[in-house]
C-alpha cells in the first residue's frame, strides 16, 4: 500500500484581495493532489491565510478596522477564489484560528526544551512588507541610496526585545541535509541559491516582537508575540494534528513521509533553511520536498499595483473560463521558471489545444456516433493501426504520471496532447465519414477506437481540468468510480457496450473564444 500524501501551498497573506499568482500557486498544487488521488493515494491537502504579522496590523489601522476584521474580510476572498477555481483542498486553514495557536505554541516550547531559544536585543533591518529581517550584507541599494531587502522592499531599522532561535548552530546540519537529499530544494536553481546563502553564515534568528500585539503569544513571556514566521510555517504541522493528534501525525506528517511544499521563490529561504531548523530543534520530522515555482508576469511584466497591471483571477476564469485558465496556466509555463500571460495568449492556447485539438475531436467523433448509430456504441474489430494508437496513448499516460509525480504539469500536458494530435490525424487518416457507404464494419471499429482513446484522454487529463473531463466522461457513460488511470489500456470498452449504454448527442465543452476590443 503505498504511503499517504501530504501536499501544501504556500498560506496567502490576506493584506489585500487574491492576485493571479495566488491562483497558480493554488492551481498548480491543486492538480498534484488530483492526481496524487487518481493514483490511490492517501492525500492530505492543505491551502490557507496568513493572518499575523506587523503588515497585517498596519494595513488594518489604515483602514480603521480590528485586524481580525480585515483576516476575516479576506480570509473570504481567498476561499471564494478557491471555490471558483475547483480547488479540492482538504483544509482551508487560518493561522488566527486556536489550534493552530496551540500548534505554534507547542512547537516553541519543543525548541525552547531543546535549548535554541535565549532572549537579547534585536537591532537590525527589518522588511514589513516581507515580515523578515535581513542582515546588512544582503541589502541592496535602491534609488537615492535607499537600503532595500533582496526582493527589492523598504527595510528599517528596528530596536526592541527579542527572543532569538540559534540558527547558527543549524548550519552544518542543513548543509548536510542538502547534500544528502538532494531534491529536497526543487528546481536545482533554488537548491543551488540556498547552498550558497547558508554557506555564506548562519546568524541567530529574532523570532519575537513587542511592538505590536497581532499574532501568537509567546508562552510565558508576556507582551511579546511570535515572529510571524514562526507561526506561519507551523501551519503545516497543525493541519496535520501537531501536537494533539498523533494517529494523524503518524498518517500526514510522519518520519520519511511523502510531504511536499509548493511555494514561491521569493520565500524558499523561510521554508528551506528556518523551516526545517525549527522542525530539527523540536525533533519533529522535514518534509520530503520544497518546491519553489517562478512568478507568472503580466505581458513578461512583475505585476504591481502602482502599474495598474495586477489581474484578478476571478475576472480572467469569468471571461475565458475555469478550466481554460488552469489549463493554459499549468501548460504555458514550465513548472519552477517564470512565466508570462496575457489575454492573447490564453485565447490562443485555449483555442488550439481544447477547442481545435481535443474538444473538435471528442464533439466531431461522438456526434458522428449519435447521429449515424442512433447512439449505439459501434463495435470493435481492431486492426494494427487501431491497436498502435491505444498503445502510443498507454505510454502517454505513462510520460504523464512520470512527469506530474516530478512535479513537472507542463511536461505531462505535452505528452497529452501529443496523443490528442495522434488521435487527429488517425480520423483524418481512417475517414470514417467516408467509410460509412463503403465498408460500414470498418467505420464502426475506427469510431469504437476513437470512443476508447477519447475517454483514455478525458481520464489522463482530469487533474488539469477537472470540469471539463467529468463533463465529456458523463456523456461517456464512464462510471465516476471507475476513472483512475487503470481505466487506460482496460476493457472498459467492451463492458460499457454490454451494459446497453446509448450515447445521447453530445454537447460541446470548448467554446471558441474571442478577443475583444478593449482586451490586450
Amino acid at each position: 500500500m503505498s504511503k499517504p500524501f501530504t501536499i501544501t501551498t504556500a498560506i496567502s497573506y490576506p493584506n489585500g484581495r487574491p492576485h493571479i499568482g495566488h491562483a497558480y500557486e493554488v492551481i498548480a498544487t491543486d492538480a498534484i493532489a488530483r492526481f496524487q488521488r487518481m493514483m490511490g493515494r492517501d492525500v492530505f491537502f492543505q491551502t490557507g491565510t496568513d493572518e499575523h504579522g506587523l503588515k497585517m496590523a498596519q494595513t488594518a489601522r489604515a483602514r480603521g478596522i480590528e485586524p481580525r476584521a480585515l483576516a476575516d474580510e479576506m480570509a473570504g476572498y481567498f476561499k471564494v477564489m478557491n471555490g471558483a477555481l475547483n480547488i479540492s483542498h482538504d483544509r482551508f486553514i487560518r493561522t488566527s484560528e486556536p489550534d493552530h495557536h496551540r500548534a505554534s505554541q507547542a512547537i516553541w516550547r519543543a525548541m525552547e526544551a531543546n535549548g535554541d531559544l535565549y532572549l537579547g536585543r534585536y537591532e537590525g533591518w527589518y522588511s514589513v512588507r516581507d515580515e523578515a529581517f535581513y542582515d546588512e550584507k544582503e541589502l541592496i541599494k535602491g534609488e537615492g541610496g535607499a537600503k532595500l531587502s533582496p526582493q527589492n522592499t523598504p527595510v528599517e531599522w528596528t530596536v526592541e526585545e527579542s527572543w532569538f532561535f540559534r540558527l547558527s548552530a543549524y548550519q552544518d546540519k542543513l548543509l548536510a541535509l542538502y547534500e544528502s537529499q538532494p531534491d529536497f530544494i526543487q528546481p536545482e536553481s533554488r537548491r543551488n541559491e540556498i547552498m550558497r546563502f547558508v554557506e555564506g553564515g548562519l546568524s541567530d534568528l529574532s523570532i519575537s516582537r513587542t511592538s505590536f500585539d497581532w499574532g501568537v503569544r509567546v508562552p510565558d513571556a508576556d507582551g511579546h508575540v511570535m515572529y510571524v514566521w514562526v507561526d506561519a510555517l507551523t501551519n503545516y504541522l497543525t493541519g496535520c494534528g501537531y501536537p494533539d493528534d498523533a494517529e494523524r501525525m503518524a498518517r500526514y506528517w510522519a518520519e520519511g513521509g511523502d510531504i511536499t511544499h509548493v511555494i514561491g521563490k521569493d520565500i524558499v529561504r523561510f521554508h528551506a533553511v528556518y523551516w526545517p531548523a525549527f522542525l530539527m530543534s523540536a525533533k519533529l520530522p522535514l518534509p520530503k520536498q520544497i518546491f519553489g515555482h517562478g512568478f507568472v508576469l503580466n505581458r513578461g511584466e512583475k505585476m504591481s499595483k502602482s502599474l495598474g497591471n495586477v489581474a484578478d483571477p476571478m475576472e480572467l476564469a469569468d471571461r475565458f473560463g475555469v478550466d481554460q485558465l488552469r489549463y493554459f496556466l499549468l501548460s504555458e509555463v514550465t513548472f519552477g521558471n517564470d512565466g508570462s500571460y496575457s489575454a492573447e495568449a490564453i485565447i490562443a492556447r485555449s483555442n488550439s489545444d481544447l477547442a481545435n485539438s481535443f474538444g473538435n475531436l471528442a464533439q466531431r467523433t461522438l456526434s458522428f456516433i449519435a447521429k449515424n448509430l442512433d447512439g449505439r456504441l459501434p463495435e470493435p474489430a481492431a486492426m494494427e493501426v487501431d491497436n498502435a494508437l491505444l498503445s502510443g496513448i498507454a505510454d502517454a499516460c505513462r510520460i504523464f504520471q512520470d512527469a506530474m509525480n516530478a512535479l513537472a504539469p507542463s511536461v505531462a500536458i505535452e505528452a497529452w496532447m501529443r496523443a490528442v494530435f495522434a488521435c487527429n490525424a488517425y480520423i483524418d487518416a481512417q475517414a470514417p465519414w467516408a467509410l460509412r457507404k463503403t465498408d460500414p464494419a470498418r467505420m464502426e471499429a475506427v469510431l469504437a477506437t476513437l470512443y476508447e482513446a477519447i475517454a483514455s484522454l478525458a481520464v489522463m487529463i482530469q487533474p488539469v481540468i477537472p470540469a471539463s473531463a467529468a463533463a465529456l466522461l458523463d456523456q461517456m457513460g464512464i462510471d465516476a468510480d471507475t476513472r483512475g488511470y487503470e481505466l487506460i489500456g482496460s476493457d472498459f470498452y467492451a463492458a460499457l457496450r454490454a451494459s446497453g449504454f446509448a450515447l445521447s448527442p453530445p454537447k460541446p465543452l470548448f467554446p471558441r473564444l474571442e478577443l475583444v476590443e478593449t482586451e490586450g
